[in-house]
């Protein structure tokens, strides 16, 4: 008991005391107080009571002496317990100066709360080399001189205490690396927390004891987070069994939770895979492989890394089947790359960090012509440049190391480096290097020699389009889409008497529009602005004529361009236009003439054919010998009067019908023909012509259609006139061949010749012409129109003419015709 309690004692004890002779006095003046009124009362005659008056006097005097010998003996204990107290309160100093004595030790120091809420109060003190701060503020700072996790555990260790009274101990440790024992206690009214400074062997201890809570809690920080790994982790006791499994593990498995996992032993790797693991620790404890695993129905592959201790083992697996679906899709890709640039025209070389050559296409090959043994050995950048420089394939630099160091300088650049090389034979390459985010650079060789020619070439074309164009009579305008012109020559303005200066690229076409339309009669310029400005959808290519309003006649022309312009081109067609006009006008004139001439030559056939069949029927009466008997001369003049009437008939009769031809009436009868019959009907006509000159008649029908469609009066004309005509060149004694034969694509073949002396080319070119007629070794001269009426009808057949012939050689007219035919509306002239 402290100083304070002893005190409170002595004030207890003498208040009770001091209350109870309060109470004595007021007991012995109450008592006296009594006595006073009965006396006064026995005084007046009243004695009934003189007994109950004394022996009230007698209690109250018997309290009094009562009262007073318990005072004295209270008095009496009072004393004895002050004895008391003053003895207890001795030994409290003493155990307090003990207490005091032991708190000052510089081994220990002690935080006292009286109040739990109170400001605390520190005693003792620490050595120096515990690390411990002597500043009182400074000191109750713990995460000032106490090491992170020390101070966060002895802060919450406080909080407990304070909060609920939860008494504990703790190893602590400073930032120095010292150690110390913290021991929590909590009382009703006082919170205590005493610092010790431990001996060698406590410290040894403690700090054992620290080790130990940092392995445990790294341990399970440790198992924490592999638990939370997404790929499988197990832990193996020496005998191979699971001891301890992740989630990912369980979850791959199918085993629903870690304990189901241990206590069924479920596997996950393979027990081949299992037993290569164990055979593997003989040799070494480290086991790293590939192995395939089944997960879910699927076969993945995962990287297993297993090490083995004496008594246990752990292993780690992750899935690489992503990442070796990547890679093989990386090589895929790969390779494809290098098929398409392999491809390429460009040459490109790829170089890594240390400048080796890793990737080349053929077109690097062949642009530098180097042995590919020599590329394939993945030579630096700086032996490729020495090498090329040696066989003279790179021109010679001023300051050769200097160049080289520019071109090498993309290796440490970020942006891509540009440089033009101009080679000695001529060439010019565009060469980009362009740095690569892992180190290494891309080098790309474009040949500029062709570009360059072409842009000169370009540059050539264009001055000279330009300088055609000023020198064009054609009148040229380009405009552009919005309207502007970009492009005009000085025959424009001149055609349609523009002002000077009027037209200039920039000009409007509404400027040039007001400016046109006054000098044309119909102007076009609506519509051209119309094309021009785009409202025309449709952006056909436009032709046209303007005729100006003195006289001059222009045509133009309008073409889009791809590039959204319209060019319009203006010609001055002023004569072409007035010889045209002239030609159409004298073509209606022979149109006319030709007309009159068809005209002409029908009414004189028609007039002539009726004289002729008087002539002709008077001619025979007269040779029947009805008007009388006729003598030779007689007989001579009248066949001489028949035959040449007859011939005059015929020709006329041809002259009708090319006049009906040509006039497009005339109209086919066509039927089915038996060619037997045709021919031997056209043949009996010249029968009589061949056998006065012993030419015999050959007819083939062996290969000849049964029938024929065709106009059966015109295919008896086309014979006749070819075996007359056969009949008149062939030599005396000779034969005249008929042929008629069926050919592929329902075709009907007529092939009549002769061996007479043939046609020259001259002749030939002029054949099927009218009245064209050529003696060429004929017995008679016609009038030119037996092969132009063969032409005609076959043409009107549809069907083809061909001659074969030449000098000596004989004539074959050769007659197609459809084995079907169809009136043609076209006959050859």
């Amino acid at each position: 008991m402290g100083r304070g309690e002893a005190k409170a004692g002595r004030f207890d004890a003498r208040r009770r005391a001091r209350g109870f002779g309060v109470r004595a006095a007021a007991a012995a003046l109450a008592a006296t107080t009594a006595i006073v009124p009965g006396t006064a009362f026995a005084q007046t005659g009243l004695r009934v009571n003189d007994v109950a008056q004394f022996s009230l006097l007698a209690g109250v005097v018997s309290a009094a002496f009562i009262s007073a010998f318990l005072l004295i003996r209270e008095r009496g204990r009072i004393d004895r317990e002050n004895q008391q107290l003053k003895a207890r309160l001795a030994d409290l100093g003493t155990a307090l100066r003990r207490s005091d004595a032991l708190l000052n030790l510089r081994d220990q120091r002690v935080v006292v709360w009286d109040d739990r809420n109170s400001r605390p109060e520190l005693v003792g003190t620490l050595p120096a080399d515990a690390g411990a701060p002597e500043d009182r503020a400074t000191f109750l700072a713990f995460g000032r001189w106490l090491a992170p996790q020390s101070a966060s555990a002895l802060e919450r260790a406080l909080g407990q205490l304070r909060d609920k009274g939860t008494n504990f101990e703790l190893v602590i440790e400073t930032i120095s690396g010292s150690v110390m024992e913290a021991q929590g206690r909590s009382s009703l009214s006082h919170c205590v927390v005493r610092f010790s400074a431990l001996s060698r062997r406590q410290r040894e201890l403690a700090e054992l004891q620290l080790d130990h809570q940092r392995v445990l809690r790294d341990h399970e920080t440790i198992l924490a987070l592999i638990d939370a790994l997404p790929a499988p982790f197990w832990l193996r006791d020496g005998r191979g069994k699971l001891e301890w499994v992740n989630k990912a593990y369980a979850r791959l498995v199918d085993g629903g939770t870690v304990e189901a996992v241990l206590r069924d032993e479920r596997e996950l790797l393979s027990e081949n895979a299992r037993d290569a693991m164990a055979r593997n620790r003989a040799a070494r404890p480290v086991f790293e492989q590939t192995l395939s695993v089944v997960v879910g129905g699927e076969r993945q592959m995962y990287a297993v890394t297993d090490f083995a201790a004496p008594d246990a083992s752990a292993g780690l697996a992750l899935d690489k089947t992503e990442v070796e679906t990547i890679r093989e899709e990386y090589q895929r890709t790969i390779i494809s790359h290098a098929d398409t640039l392999d491809q390429l025209q460009t040459a490109v070389a790829i170089f890594d960090a240390d400048q080796k050559l890793l990737f080349f296409n053929q077109a690097f090959q062949k642009l530098w012509a180097l042995d590919p043994a020599f590329l394939e050995s993945a030579p630096d950048q700086t032996l490729l440049l020495d090498r090329l420089r040696s066989d003279g394939k790179l021109a010679e630099q001023p300051e050769w190391r200097r160049w080289k160091e520019t071109i090498l300088a993309a290796y440490r650049a970020i942006d891509p480096q540009e440089h033009v090389w101009h080679l000695p034979d001529g060439r010019t390459l565009r060469v980009v290097g362009n740095p690569q985010p892992k180190g290494g650079v891309t080098w790309v060789f474009e040949n500029l020699t062709e570009q360059l020619n072409l842009e000169s070439r370009y540059h050539t074309a264009v001055r000279v389009q330009g300088e055609t164009l000023d020198n064009l009579a054609e009148g040229v305008a380009v405009f552009g889409p919005d309207g502007k012109i970009r492009l005009a020559n000085p025959a424009f303005s001149h055609l349609w008497n523009l002002a000077e200066g009027l037209v200039k690229t920039g000009t409007h076409i509404a400027v040039i529009r007001a400016a046109c339309e006054g000098n044309a009669i119909e102007s076009p310029w609506s519509d051209l602005v119309s094309v021009v400005t785009g409202f025309d959808e449709e952006r056909r290519d436009r032709h046209g004529q303007a005729e100006m309003r003195d006289g001059t006649v222009l045509r133009y022309a309008v073409i889009h361009l791809p590039n959204g312009q319209v060019m319009t081109t203006f010609v001055d067609v002023t004569d072409s236009v007035n010889v045209e006009r002239a030609l159409k006008d004298r073509n209606e004139a022979l149109e006319r003439a030709d007309r009159l001439k068809n005209d002409f030559v029908q009414h004189v056939s028609y007039e002539l054919r009726s004289p002729l069949t008087n002539i002709i029927g008077f001619t025979e009466l007269l040779g029947l010998g009805g008007t009388g008997p006729l003598n030779e001369r007689q007989r001579e003049y009248v066949g001489h009067i028949g035959s040449s009437s007859a011939v005059l008939l015929t020709i006329v009769n041809d002259i009708l019908d090319l006049a009906t031809v040509d006039a497009g009436i005339m109209q086919l009868d066509i039927g089915e023909i038996v060619i037997d019959e045709a021919v031997q009907s056209a043949s009996d006509l010249v029968v009589e012509r061949l056998r006065e000159h012993n030419i015999k008649l050959a007819v083939d029908l062996s290969r000849a259609p049964a029938t024929l469609h065709a106009d059966g009066h015109r295919l008896r004309q086309i014979l006749y006139n070819l075996l007359n005509n056969a009949a008149n060149y062939a030599p005396e004694g000779s034969t005249v061949r008929l042929d008629v034969r069926a050919l592929p694509g329902d075709l009907v073949e007529f092939r009549v010749g002769d061996d007479g002396p043939g046609m020259s080319e001259e002749v030939l070119e002029t054949i099927f012409q009218r009245f064209e007629s050529h003696a060429n070794g004929g017995r008679k001269r016609g009038a030119g129109l037996g092969l132009s009426i063969v032409k005609s009808f076959v043409e009107l057949h549809s069907g083809t003419v061909e001659i074969r012939t030449g000098r000596d050689q004989g004539t074959t007219v050769i007659c197609r015709l459809p084995a079907i035919a169809t009136q043609s509306r076209a006959a050859a002239e």
